[in-house]
C-alpha cells in the first residue's frame, strides 16, 4: 500500500510526538508519524525524566530554560485530560573535588547571565534541601528550585493526543526499512506498512537515527550507551529535589508516587544496543547511592531496567538538515538530555523543516560541526 504525506516524522518518542504536534499546528495537513514500537517505547520511556536548566553551554541552559516554561502550562496548551506529574522541586548538583567546585562556579556565571535562578549552597544548605544526605566528602553543590521532573510516557502521549486531534497520522509497531531518495533528494519511506511518498523526513529516532542516515548514504556521528536505572518500593515522601553527582556519575529522585527513581551511566559501556539491565548496576547502585543517601539503604527495588542515549562526541544534539540530502532532517544526539529540551526542539525543527525562521538560531547545533571542529562540549552530563 502506498500513501502519500506531506512530512514524515520517524520516532515516536517525545522529541517525535513534539515535532509532528508543531508540524501540524503549522498548518501540515498530512503528517505522519512512524513507530517501530509503542510511543515512548524507546529513550523517551526508559529515561530518568529529569527536567533542568543547569547547564554549562548556553545553549543547553537555553533549550531547558525555555523548555521547563512550556513543561509548565503543557496541560492547558494540549488539552491534555491527565496530568503530565510535573513536579518542580528543583535539582540538587553535588560537587565532591574542587575541580568540580569550579565547574559549578563557571556554570553559575553563565546561567545567571541567562536568567537561570541557580544558586551555590554550601554542605549544610545541602542537608537542609535534602535532610537525609549525608556530608561526608560533600565540598557543596547548586541548586535551582525551578528544574523538576515529568512522567514521561504522560507527557509523550500528551503531544500524541493533541497532534492526533491536528490530525496526524500515528503508526506504531510499524518499521522503517529504508528511506527513498529521486536525484538525491527525500521522495519517501518504505516502512513494513508499506510506502510513504514525501518530500520532507525527520529522524527522531535516538540512536536508531544513525541507521537512518546510512539509508541515504550519510554518517551520522550518533551512537547508543546503555544507561541504567531502578525504582524502589513508594514511601512516604522525604526529598523534593531531583539530587545529582557527576563524580559518582548517578541521579536519584522521589517521583509523585513515592517510589525513588536512580540511574548511573558507565562511559565504558560497549556502544550498542543492548537494553537488559544487570546485577553489576544494581550492585553499584547501591553503592554509591546509599554513600550519598544512606536513609535509603533499606528500601526494597521493584523493578531495574536499561535504556540508551543517543551520544555524540561532543555531546550535544544534532539539529536541522543534512545538507547531501534534501528534504532529509534529524533531531537527535540529544546525549542523556532529549526529555527535557522537547518542547522546544519540536518548535524549532517544525520552522526549519518549513523554510521558517526558528526563534533560535540553530546552526550550531549542525551536523558539519563535527567537520569543522567546532564543537560544543557539555561538561555536566551524567
Amino acid at each position: 500500500m502506498t500513501r502519500t504525506a506531506d512530512a514524515v516524522v520517524i520516532g515516536g518518542g517525545i522529541v517525535g510526538c513534539a515535532t509532528a504536534y508543531n508540524l501540524a499546528k503549522k498548518g501540515l495537513k498530512k503528517v505522519v508519524l512512524v513507530e517501530e514500537r509503542y510511543l515512548a517505547g524507546g529513550a523517551t520511556g526508559r529515561c530518568g525524566a529529569g527536567v533542568r536548566m543547569q547547564w554549562g553551554t548556553e545553549p543547553n541552559c537555553v533549550l531547558s530554560r525555555d523548555s521547563i516554561k512550556i513543561f509548565e502550562n503543557l496541560e492547558e496548551e494540549l488539552s491534555y485530560h491527565d496530568s503530565i506529574e510535573f513536579k518542580q522541586s528543583g535539582y540538587l548538583l553535588l560537587a565532591y573535588n574542587e575541580k568540580m567546585v569550579e565547574q559549578f562556579h563557571k556554570n553559575l556565571g553563565l546561567q545567571h547571565k541567562l536568567d537561570i535562578p541557580s544558586r551555590w549552597v554550601t554542605p549544610e544548605e545541602c542537608q537542609d534541601l535534602v535532610p537525609h544526605i549525608s556530608l561526608q566528602g560533600l565540598h557543596g553543590g547548586t541548586f535551582c528550585h525551578k528544574d523538576g521532573h515529568c512522567n514521561p510516557f504522560k507527557a509523550t502521549d500528551a503531544y500524541a493526543k493533541a497532534a492526533q486531534r491536528l490530525g496526524v497520522e500515528i503508526l506504531t509497531y510499524t518499521k522503517v526499512t529504508n528511506l527513498l531518495q529521486d536525484r538525491d533528494k527525500i521522495s519517501g519511506v518504505e516502512t513494513t506498512a508499506g510506502i510513504i511518498e514525501t518530500p520532507l523526513v525527520i529522524g527522531c529516532a535516538g540512536a536508531h537515527t544513525m541507521e537512518l542516515g546510512r539509508m541515504v548514504g550519510v554518517e551520522l556521528p550518533i551512537y547508543p550507551e546503555r544507561h541504567q536505572i531502578l525504582v524502589t518500593e513508594p514511601v512516604a515522601e522525604k526529598q523534593g529535589p531531583m539530587i545529582m553527582s557527576f563524580y559518582h556519575g548517578i541521579y536519584c529522585q522521589q517521583v509523585p508516587h513515592g517510589g525513588f527513581v536512580m540511574g548511573l551511566g558507565d562511559p565504558n559501556e560497549v556502544k550498542d544496543y543492548d537494553e537488559d539491565s544487570s546485577w553489576q548496576f544494581m550492585h553499584e547502585m547501591a553503592a554509591k547511592i546509599t554513600f550519598i543517601l544512606p536513609a535509603l539503604k533499606d528500601l526494597n527495588v521493584v523493578r531495574q531496567w536499561g535504556g540508551l542515549y543517543d551520544l555524540t562526541p561532543d555531546k550535544t544534539q544534532i539539529l536541522g538538515a543534512i545538507p547531501e540530502v534534501p528534504g532529509f532532517y534529524v533531531a537527535a544526539g540529544f546525549s542523556g538530555h532529549g526529555f527535557m529540551i522537547a518542547p522546544v526542539v519540536g518548535e524549532l525543527m517544525a520552522d526549519v523543516m518549513l523554510g521558517e525562521q526558528p526563534k533560535y538560531p540553530i546552526d550550531m547545533y549542525g551536523v558539519k560541526r563535527f567537520e569543522s571542529g567546532e564543537l560544543y562540549v557539555e561538561p555536566s552530563v551524567v
